[in-house]
C-alpha cells in the first residue's frame, strides 16, 4: 500500500508539474512563428532581387548571327569578363559554358571577340 500511495503522489506532483512547464513550449513556437515569417520575407526579397539581376543581365540590343537570321541578344559584360577571367585560370571551354550557363559556340565567340587565341 506503501508503494501505491507514493505513485500516486508522484503522479499528482508530475501532473501539476507539467501545467508549469508547458507555457514555455508556447513562446518557442511564437518565436519559431516569428522566425519562418521574417525567413519566407528576406527569401521574397531575395527572389525578387534575382529578377532584377537576370532582367539586368539580359537587357542588351540583338545582335545576328552570321549563319541563321534569328535575332540573338548580347552577352553582358559582367558574363565577357567572367569568361575571360575563367579562360586565364586554365578551364576548358565546357567547363566555361557549364559556369556561364551559354553554349560553347558562344563562349568561342566571346573569346574570340576579346583577341584570345582556342
Amino acid at each position: 500500500m506503501d508503494i501505491a500511495l507514493i505513485l500516486l503522489i508522484i503522479g499528482v506532483v508530475a501532473l501539476i508539474a507539467s501545467f508549469f512547464v508547458g507555457n514555455n513550449s508556447r513562446a518557442f513556437e511564437d518565436e519559431l512563428e516569428k522566425v519562418s515569417v521574417s525567413l519566407h520575407q528576406e527569401t521574397s526579397n531575395l527572389k525578387k532581387r534575382v529578377r532584377v539581376l537576370e532582367e539586368e543581365l539580359m537587357v542588351g540590343t540583338p545582335v545576328t548571327d552570321r549563319y541563321t537570321a534569328a535575332p540573338k541578344k548580347a552577352v553582358h559584360a559582367i558574363i565577357v569578363n567572367q569568361i575571360t577571367s575563367l579562360q586565364s585560370q586554365g578551364y576548358t571551354i565546357s567547363e566555361i559554358s557549364q559556369r556561364a550557363s551559354l553554349p560553347e559556340d558562344e563562349v568561342v565567340a566571346v573569346l574570340r571577340s576579346k583577341g584570345v587565341r582556342i
